[in-house]
């Protein structure tokens, strides 16, 4: 399992900082597939685990 799901999994902050229109949308996709994949979940449950991570301000991206 990698270390980046264990600490998600356990409540980590997750910061995206940069290039809005290249870097930041890999970034989230790569998130999310990585979700799904370690969480053993389905895309779409992927996608809401992510989005709770951004309401709990525990996924931030400061791109411009």
């Amino acid at each position: 399992m990698p270390i980046l799901w264990s600490w998600l999994r356990d409540g980590a902050h997750f910061r995206v900082c940069g290039d809005a229109t290249r870097m930041a949308e890999d970034v989230d996709r790569t998130l999310r597939e990585l979700v799904a994949r370690h969480g053993r979940i389905g895309d779409e449950e992927a996608a809401a685990h992510v989005e709770r991570m951004a309401a709990d301000r525990r996924y931030v991206r400061d791109v411009y």
